[in-house]
């Protein structure tokens, strides 16, 4: 199998493909994937990507299927936390974190954003001028979309004191805030710093050489969720802990796992990431996080899991109430989310290699899936309904083939990238271009891209996009087809050139059948109808544009693909983590 899809319509977009394996279809919620491929954590600058507009936003549906393509509207970036959102207005919105520029750093540091169905920028929020960027972790709106809660970085010079040193290091103070989304303004901001000792940290030590700025990432903040009664969950990799804080004065009012944990609990996890709310009520909360249980150094269990955990903060007893294994055995050292859906299944996304999967609220394995590339991964990965409607029409391409008067061929391709509930297409064209739009076939949609072939010399032509009802949803521009600049050139036989057909004439059969409703299927002339002409145009291309491809190669060097070290999550620069030279990856 190709590892990319390479469409007509979206020459420049390399998209991913998709190995799936699906163990029990009927079980499985509705829904698309909500992915963000990346091949380098930081960011590359474009001219030493392996292929342009492969990172970023993209929607597919659940057979691997192509639904939007959002990389060449946010410029190629790095983007993270790409989910749909259904508590903002009852419409389901759009978000996600779009990374760091590392081609003008100073001038662009990320920004939240929220889309509408429309593939529309609603909102852009932005970093506090004192963090370096907007930090990659989360982009959390909350219920009723007025707010979205955050992780934030930032170093901060601290006191050995905890270590019984004299002197001084600089740390990054992993913490959260709450921005007000319709001012970008800080509603509530907490760091960790002030509220958790450097002991704490599982990653540095007493004995660990002070740093300069920005420091030891000593607890990193990766995941942090709000409840209703407005106190916050937070998850700290690097103290194996969640903690929650107080919405109202920050204090900590308890610490679940790690060295301090105030809770009798009868499991263990390490590493996390994703802690969230699934309900929180008084005394009583249960929350869902991904025990990663390892880094690139070292594990503490042989298998990642999603654990669902039944908290008492009155008897402080913490409780699994279940356990979902990543179903390939395996270990995710790094980043992954658990999302709970509607309908009780579990869609866990356990990053690298895009590897995802979907439970039963038993556990049973649904569904498993990952990138054929094993260039790229996904920080998370989301699951959930959504109608796409792009207010850009259909793209359509059309070109004319064939070897003689008598055997030439129209291909027509269509897509509508970003649109969700596409069953259909119906193909129209014209004799000139003020003449009747006639209708000259249908086809199924059956991929991101449909070709359908046509007999005949078809010009100014128009796709139309149906529903799963067959109802017209909306109709592309005009499209005069391609010809071949030399008809001769690429084998064509004939003293006289063809010349576009008129549709009414050559179709006037199905023409009659079916005119009136433009929806019904026609009896059109089979597709591939003189396939042994097609057959020779379609070598003889192929020997025009392989000498050219060739004379291109020969007189024009081509540049050199620099690789580079893929960098971890706990590598980096501030805003990811910084750990000492001497850790091992």
């Amino acid at each position: 199998m190709e590892k990319l899809m390479v469409n007509i319509q979206l020459p420049d977009v390399r998209a991913l493909r998709w190995e799936i394996t699906h163990h029990d279809r009927e079980r499985q919620a509705p829904g698309y994937w909500f992915v963000a491929p990346y091949g380098q954590i930081t960011g590359e600058p474009s001219t030493q990507k392996y292929h342009q507009y492969q990172v970023g936003p993209y929607i597919y549906d659940d057979n691997g299927m192509l639904i939007w393509a959002g990389s060449k509207q946010f410029d190629d970036r790095n983007v993270f936390d790409f989910r749909a959102n259904t508590n903002i207005d009852g419409e389901t919105h759009l978000s996600f974190i779009v990374a760091w520029d590392p081609e003008n750093e100073f001038q662009d540091r990320g920004r939240g954003v929220i889309l509408n169905k429309h593939y529309q920028v609603e909102k852009n929020v932005f970093s506090p001028a004192d963090s370096h960027d907007f930090n990659m972790h989360e982009f959390n709106i909350l219920d009723g979309g007025k707010t979205a809660v955050v992780c934030i970085y930032r170093p901060t010079l601290v006191k050995l004191g905890d270590f019984g040193r004299p002197d001084e290091s600089w740390v990054v103070s992993g913490g959260i805030a709450e921005y007000d989304i319709a001012t970008n303004g800080v509603l509530f901001k907490w760091n960790g710093v002030d509220h958790i000792p450097v002991h704490e940290s599982n990653l540095f030590h007493a004995w660990d050489q002070p740093q300069g700025a920005p420091g030891w990432d000593y607890v990193h903040a990766n995941a942090v969720d709000k409840n209703a009664a407005g106190d916050y969950i937070i998850s700290m990799r690097f103290t194996n802990t969640i903690y929650c804080v107080s919405g109202s004065d920050g204090r900590i009012l308890w610490r679940l796992g790690g060295a301090e944990s105030n809770f009798d609990q009868d499991f263990t996890f390490s590493k996390q990431h994703d802690v969230k709310f699934v309900s929180s009520n008084g005394t009583d909360h249960v929350i869902t996080l991904l025990n990663n249980a390892s880094d690139e150094a070292s594990n503490d269990e042989k298998v990642s899991s999603v654990l669902y955990i039944k908290l008492d903060t009155l008897g402080m007893t913490a409780r699994v109430i279940k356990r979902i294994n990543r179903p390939d055995g395996q270990l995710t050292r790094l980043r992954g989310n658990a999302q709970t859906l509607p309908n009780g299944n579990t869609f866990a996304g356990w990053s690298k290699f895009g590897y995802q999967s979907e439970h039963a609220p038993n556990g049973d394995v649904l569904m498993t899936a990952r990138f054929v590339s094993d260039r790229y991964s996904t920080y998370r990965a989301y699951k959930s309904e959504f109608v796409g409607r792009p207010l850009t029409p259909p793209d359509v391409v059309a070109s004319v083939y064939g070897t003689s008067n008598t055997s030439i061929n129209t291909v027509i391709y269509v897509s509508w990238n970003g649109a969700t509930d596409i069953a259909g297409w119906n193909f129209y064209a014209q004799a000139q271009e003020q003449s009747e739009s006639i209708l000259i076939g249908h086809a199924e949609k059956l991929d991101f891209e449909t070709m359908y072939i046509v007999d005949g010399y078809m010009d100014y032509i128009t796709a139309e996009a149906l529903d799963r009802d067959g109802h017209p949803v909306a109709k592309s521009a005009v499209h005069r087809s391609e010809i071949p600049r030399h008809w001769q050139a690429v084998g064509f036989v004939g003293s006289k050139i063809p010349s576009p057909h008129d549709p009414s004439v050559v179709l006037a059969a199905p023409l009659n059948a079916s005119k009136s409703s433009g929806n019904d299927e026609i009896d059109h002339h089979d597709a591939l109808t003189d396939t042994v002409g097609l057959f020779i145009f379609f070598l003889g291309g192929c020997t025009v544009i392989g000498g050219l491809v060739a004379a291109y190669f020969m007189f024009y060097p081509r540049k050199a693909r620099s690789y580079h070290h893929v960098p971890s999550e706990e590598e980096g620069r501030l805003g990811e983590t910084h750990r000492l030279a001497t850790a091992a990856e």
